[in-house]
């Protein structure tokens, strides 16, 4: 690691230790040239996941809208934020798991859909409603027959 103070392309490594989260790795070094202490920080090269939409335009995937969904849908409903920020958490593991460089936001609806219906029936048909585009109240009721019977 090139010395950021003297140029000198050694350094030696005299601490090392994972961050919080356990995904990086903070390092402090000492330049054996001019004795300067540094911190660099390793961490796996990702390649951003993107979310190519109904319309076909590319964006890169954000959990923070996943969350804002879900705050919607979750309003007046029985469910913390930090459920919603480990449901948001989880489908990103997931799909950065899947090794696709690509996903369709309709995957991910789905998968929104699959965690809210588990976890609170009412916030999953708000849900639905808004990502199915429900136009009138027979989806509602059609939605409404479809949870009643999987029951």
């Amino acid at each position: 690691m090139k010395c950021p103070f003297c140029g000198n392309m050694e350094s030696k490594v005299m601490d090392s230790r994972p961050t919080e989260e356990g995904t990086i790795i903070r390092r402090r070094r000492e330049c054996p040239s001019c004795k300067k202490r540094f911190t660099t920080y390793e961490r796996v090269d990702e390649l951003p996941l993107t979310v190519i939409k109904k319309s076909g335009i590319r964006e890169v995937f954000d959990t923070h809208k996943i969350i804002n969904g879900l705050i919607k849908a979750c309003e007046k409903r029985p469910i913390s934020i930090e459920m919603m920020q480990e449901i948001a958490n989880d489908i990103e593991k997931e799909l950065k798991n899947n090794m696709e460089l690509e996903v369709e936001s309709k995957k991910i609806g789905e998968m929104v859909m699959d965690r809210l219906k588990e976890l609170d029936e009412v916030a999953y048909v708000r849900f639905a409603s808004v990502y199915r585009q429900f136009k009138d109240i027979d989806s509602y009721i059609e939605e409404i027959e479809r949870l009643k019977s999987n029951r």
